[in-house]
């Protein structure tokens, strides 16, 4: 044997430094990093030939399950909390800062701009919810022209782009400003409990593992302003089921809200509810950048 010859005990080494030339220093650091981690799980592991193949064609599928409306592999980190793993990582905060949470598979259309105090339910469902709140710095100072954009399922626990026959595109969606307090509102519908998409690659994996598939209801946020750093966050609906066991790992006890029934006639016509309505609150805290 001489030592240019590949085996099991040498293969690593020789793979990273087949990356020695790459010009890109953080591409380099980031394709070792992943190839000693892959192989040292393999020699852990030490998968079959079948085993191996099988995993192939796991990912394979997850990628043929993707669509210009649906990320599968968005989804598969979010079942195995990488999504959220990498968010904490990024956002480390500072206490008074709203925490951060994943994204989630179904940011795949843009938000269509709305007026402060606009409902982004558009099928006008017969309960109603106000959402409001501040987007504020560190300090607690009021952001005026924050954007804040909103995300959420329905009351049956579906997104627009999962029943377009059913919902118009841009359903559940909304680009907001804040005014020159820094608030924002809009009038929607209490959104539901919902399994994330079970019918491809990431639905064969929470089967085979004897794992549920459900998320407790939310709305998902993204808040950005001149000079802070973009938070990307939900709010939990309170006293609903999933708080313990959220599917993709990104329940925040800070972010569970109540969204509480309020009669309130003369609150009702001033925003365009009928009444009673609930109501749920959230101040959006940005970092400094």
């Amino acid at each position: 044997m001489t030592e240019t010859d590949i085996n099991e005990d040498t293969i690593t080494d020789a793979v990273v430094q087949s990356f020695s030339a790459c010009p890109d220093e953080r591409l380099r650091q980031c394709l070792t990093v992943l190839t000693r981690h892959l192989h040292a799980a393999a020699r852990e592991l030490e998968p079959t030939i079948a085993e191996w193949e099988t995993l192939i064609g796991f990912l394979t599928a997850t990628g043929q399950a993707c669509t210009p409306t649906r990320q599968e592999f968005v989804l598969l980190s979010d079942v195995l909390g990488v999504s959220a793993l990498v968010e904490n990582i990024n956002h480390r905060s500072a206490a008074e800062a709203t925490q951060a949470t994943v994204l989630g598979p179904f940011h795949m259309t843009e938000s269509p701009p709305r007026e402060l105090g606009d409902t982004i339910d558009e099928v006008g469902h017969d309960e109603q919810c106000l959402v409001s709140g501040r987007v504020l710095d560190a300090r607690g100072r009021p952001l005026a022209a924050a954007t804040v954009d909103v995300w959420q399922a329905d009351d049956q626990g579906f997104y627009d782009v999962q029943r377009p026959d059913a919902q118009p595109a841009g359903n559940g969606r909304g680009l907001f400003t804040t005014n020159a307090g820094g608030e924002f509102r809009f009038r929607t519908v209490v959104p539901a409990p919902y399994p994330i998409p079970v019918d491809a690659a990431v639905g064969t994996l929470l089967g085979a593992t004897r794992r549920h598939p459900f998320r407790p209801a939310h709305i998902h946020f993204i808040a950005s302003a001149a000079g802070h750093r973009p938070v990307t966050t939900h709010i939990f609906v309170a006293g609903g089921p999933y708080l313990d066991s959220d599917a993709v790992f990104a329940v925040k006890h800070s972010l569970i809200r109540p969204f509480d029934l309020v009669d309130d006639p003369e609150t009702a016509t001033r925003h365009g509810l009928s009444n009673p309505f609930r109501r749920a609150e959230i101040d959006l805290v940005l970092e400094p950048a």
